[in-house]
Formats: structure tokens, C-alpha cells, sequence
């Protein structure tokens, strides 16, 4: 009677073990095969059909399409280069270079994965708007308040994420530092 007793407590333990671990790489991702340069993390395999089965499990909870290995690549930010969380109520600037792409648009959503309501209804830019510097460079307020300038209203909302996706583009699976894709910088500069 006990043996049945602690085999049924083991596999008990096992299934919920197994179930939470599983929940847990399905809501939050895992780290496998991912490419993360400065602030910015892309799954460069999530496209293909070699990629890995939690980031599969993840896709298919969220139901969002990845850009194909073929098409280009998704980036996102959470946080800015000192790992501070992105708050819609402070002033953040993105700016600087992005790498080689024949086209990319910068989005902005909130933890959910839902376009930021704002009555401007402006939820990002595209390489073809974005007004730049005499030396090629952008610089994008990311903030609640009207901003002169390339200005993306956050609505206030507390936490959100940046998506940069480059589509035509040689940054992949074999890109792995600042040198290979130089992504834009992202600071906080402004919080109440």
C-alpha cells in the first residue's frame, strides 16, 4: 500500500511539475535561439520550420504570425539600454541607425500584444516616414504628451513593448553583435 501510495505522490509531482514548466515557457518564452542585441531580443528561427517547440507552443497561445526567415525579422524591446522597463508615462527616445533593410516599420504594443489606443490612432512608423537627420539617423519620442518631432503616443498606459521588424534584410540567424546590426539606442529621459 505505501509503494502505491509514493508512486502515485511521484507522478502527481511529475505532471504538475511538468505541466507548470510548460505553461510557464508557453506565457513567457525561453531563451532558446534567440538573438538579443543591445535592448532588443528577436527569434530569428520562429519563421522557419526548424524552430524550437516552446517558441512554437508560444506562437500558437498567441496566435500572432512571425515574420518569415525569408522575409525579414522581428525585434522587440521591453526595457531600454539599462534594462529599465519601458513606462508609457515617462519620455523614451529611440534613436540612431537601423541595420541594412529594404523596408521596416517600428510598432508600439502593449504587454498583451495589442496596438495602444490613442486618439491620434498613430501606433508606429515605417522607414518611409520617418524624418531624419542630415546624417541618416531618427530620433523617435516615445511618450504620453505631445512631442515635435517623429512623436509615438503611448495613452499613458504603464508598461508596453517597441517591435522594430526589418523585412529584406541580411540580419539572421548568423548575426550576433552591435557590429553585425546596428540597432537603435533606447533611453529614458524623462520620467515623472
Amino acid at each position: 500500500m505505501r509503494l502505491i501510495f509514493i508512486t502515485l505522490l511521484a507522478l502527481a509531482l511529475a505532471t504538475a511539475v511538468g505541466l507548470g514548466s510548460t505553461y510557464m515557457t508557453a506565457t513567457r518564452g525561453t531563451d532558446l535561439g534567440t538573438l538579443t542585441i543591445g535592448a532588443w531580443t528577436a527569434r530569428p528561427k520562429s519563421g522557419t520550420s526548424e524552430v524550437d517547440p516552446y517558441s512554437r507552443a508560444s506562437i500558437a497561445r498567441s496566435g500572432e504570425l512571425p515574420v518569415g526567415t525569408g522575409d525579414g525579422i522581428a525585434f522587440t524591446a521591453t526595457t531600454d539600454d539599462k534594462k529599465k522597463p519601458l513606462d508609457g508615462r515617462c519620455d523614451v527616445v529611440v534613436s540612431g541607425v537601423t541595420p541594412a533593410a529594404r523596408f521596416w516599420t517600428l510598432t508600439l504594443f502593449d504587454r498583451k500584444g495589442h496596438l495602444v489606443a490613442n486618439s491620434l490612432q498613430r501606433y508606429g512608423f515605417t522607414s518611409q516616414e520617418i524624418v531624419r537627420g542630415s546624417d541618416g539617423g531618427f530620433e523617435i519620442r516615445v511618450a504620453a504628451r505631445s512631442r515635435a518631432g517623429n512623436w509615438l503616443p503611448t495613452g499613458g498606459i504603464e508598461r508596453y513593448a517597441l517591435m522594430l521588424r526589418l523585412y529584406d534584410t541580411p540580419v539572421g540567424v548568423a548575426t550576433r553583435t552591435q557590429r553585425d546590426a546596428p540597432m537603435p539606442a533606447i533611453s529614458t529621459v524623462n520620467c515623472p
